[in-house]
């Protein structure tokens, strides 16, 4: 959540800046501002809204050579001008950016600043503030800033200029993500390096509790404590193609249709030359020692990881529990004796999830990252790691990042399977090369699906999707998609739960989408499809080849058991993508939601 740019060095700042903040819109857009230094001091604009507003308010012959950038997603204060980033001191000496939340700071504003008037309702104005006062006091603007952020409690990442010293950013991070950029002569700092490829393509790694001072020869990395660290940049393996939409209308259609190439792309990176199965023996072992498996994830990641529980178990024979990050963070159950921690992010930067990891770490658990991001700070904090390979996922309804945790997880299941010994005929290198051409017949079939969205969904108040074993998680799933970008209340249910309450709800023309894919429960669900028909429901059903019936709407291609939710989400994502379409919905960026959730 929010997304923080920095440029120092031989160009205009200003236009680097925006094109920077355009490529972190994804991580907040309630707001947005920069601040430019230059001889006649530190210019500040920003405005309520998208990157194209505060694109307009900037002066184009304002022109400086060192700045900094913020597009925001609101915690404390509510979305508006006046609240957005950047922020200034009293005597605007100093300007701030700032990503995460202070825990502390109505106590910091009660004991550190209380004669100090604040002009924002934010958290972070306060960090700009106590910045002012130490060097106030005598303090040289780097231990200012280290004496500021020693008194924070909870997640930031900031970046601050000093009208005194118009060649320096300060920078500081604690929970939230934030890296420095390296190049030839200029230096950049950014939350996703993604956001700075125009720039360069190398970049360090900042830790928790540590500052950086960055100008255009150099970044000087320290501890709180003042001792100053080394470490190797490495090179972010993006491709600025990536990152574009194309001939898409938006990001979301675009990574939908992207699903069948990362797909195979997976079974490349997890293919050995024998067409075994490719995977590091560290997470083989992690997995076959393990007497119980906890998956902590939030959101759709939490959805994949319900499938994963079923993978495993079903595969492996290893039990398994699923747990909701922000649940298990303060209410852990009871553990095994030999547990293994699997966390699934699309981002590796879930903060809930990072909580989790840090307290079971504590323990002396063994952890492994399921992520798309293998320098993220979840991937860089467990002790093992597997790639997604799913590329750059921008939208903020996740769609191929969903699909690609779960061929991993199938991946690991059967390997450890092999590994302790258990023979099968499920060879999901092979079965995934099915399920990728089957996703493909989707891609092909929009207008049919766009049809399904107009009929079914135009003036909808209200969807309910049924399934029942792994077609209720996957109803979970296009439930979430549905309600996040087309604010349709959504909600998927178990098949047999519906009569237990949730039939009371149906009425006249209620869209209900049922799921059958799997063949020992599709007749149960059927038989649930007719008890919400006989009060009214509008039926759409979604079945799988072989016990397809002629009113079913949609009929996947046939592909193993284990891996129908990969295909089965697929008209879901679709249908839900046509429905906020025809709603007038903004697709890529819905309403109160940001891709990477970095505070708790």
């Amino acid at each position: 959540m929010c997304g923080i740019v920095g440029y120092v060095g031989t160009e205009d700042a200003k236009e680097i800046l925006l094109r920077g903040l355009e490529k972190l819109e994804y991580r907040g857009y309630d707001s947005a501002g920069i601040a430019i230094a230059n001889d006649d001091g530190i210019h500040v604009y920003k405005e309520k809204g998208r990157i194209a507003t505060l694109r307009e308010s900037v002066d184009e012959s304002e022109a400086g050579m060192i700045g900094i950038g913020h597009t925001r997603w609101a915690t404390h204060g509510a979305p508006s001008q006046l609240n957005a980033h950047p922020h200034q001191s009293t005597t605007a000496r100093y300007t701030i950016v700032h990503n995460g939340v202070i825990e502390n700071y109505e106590y910091i504003r009660r004991e550190h600043l209380p004669h100090v008037e604040m002009v924002s309702e934010t958290d972070t104005e306060i960090i700009v503030q106590l910045v002012e006062k130490f060097a106030s006091e005598g303090s040289e603007t780097e231990e200012a800033f280290r004496k500021a952020l020693s008194v924070l409690k909870g997640s930031y990442a900031t970046a601050l200029l000093d009208l005194e010293d118009p060649d320096t950013i300060y920078v500081g991070k604690n929970k939230s993500p934030l890296l420095i950029g390296l190049s030839d002569g200029v230096n950049v700092v950014a939350s996703d390096a993604m956001a700075m490829l125009q720039v360069t393509n190398e970049f360090v790694e900042i830790m928790d509790e540590e500052i950086v001072t960055v100008t255009r020869e150099k970044a000087v990395i320290k501890t709180l404590d003042g001792e100053e660290v080394t470490r190797d940049p490495y090179v972010a393996e993006i491709d600025s193609t990536d990152i574009e939409k194309g001939t898409y209308p938006h990001y979301m259609l675009k990574e939908i249709d992207e699903q069948p190439f990362v797909i195979r792309n997976i079974i490349t990176k997890y293919k050995d030359a024998d067409d075994s199965i490719k995977l590091d023996e560290q997470v083989r072992q992690a997995v076959i020692d393990a007497d119980r498996i906890y998956i902590i994830a939030a959101g759709t990641s939490y959805h994949a990881g319900l499938v994963g529980k079923e993978l495993i178990e079903k595969i492996a024979n290893i039990p398994v529990e699923t747990h909701i990050a922000s649940e298990f963070l303060y209410n852990m159950p009871l553990l095994s004796k030999k547990p293994l921690f699997i966390f699934i992010s699309q981002s590796g930067e879930t903060a809930d999830s990072r909580g989790v990891l840090v307290n079971v770490k504590k323990l002396g658990h063994k952890t492994l990252t399921i992520t798309n991001v293998p320098g993220s700070t979840l991937s860089r904090e467990a002790d093992h790691t597997l790639h997604t390979y799913a590329g750059p996922e921008i939208a903020v309804a996740s769609t191929k990042a969903y699909t690609a945790q779960m061929a991993v997880l199938a991946i690991m299941a059967v390997d450890a399977a092999r590994a302790a010994g258990v023979e099968m005929d499920f060879d999901p290198l092979q079965e995934l090369g099915i399920v990728a051409n089957a996703m493909e017949i989707f891609t092909e079939q929009k207008d049919v699906l766009e049809e399904i969205a107009r009929d079914y969904l135009s003036v909808a108040r209200s969807c309910f999707f049924i399934g029942r074993s792994m077609d209720y998680h996957v109803c979970l799933e296009g439930a979430l998609k549905l309600k996040e970008i087309s604010y349709i209340q959504a909600e998927g249910f178990a098949g047999g739960e519906l009569k237990h309450g949730t039939i009371a709800l149906i009425e006249e023309g209620t869209p209900v989408v049922g799921l059958a894919t799997q063949e020992a429960v599709h007749l149960n669900l059927r038989g649930n499809m007719k008890e919400v028909v006989a009060r009214g429901a509008y039926p759409c059903m979604i079945s799988m080849e072989g016990f397809a019936e002629e009113d079913d709407k949609i009929v996947i291609p046939k592909v193993h058991d284990y891996l129908t939710p990969l295909v089965s989400v697929i008209p879901m994502q679709l249908i839900s993508y046509y429905a906020a379409l025809h709603r007038g919905c903004d697709v890529d960026k819905p309403r109160n939601l940001a891709k990477s959730v970095t505070v708790e």
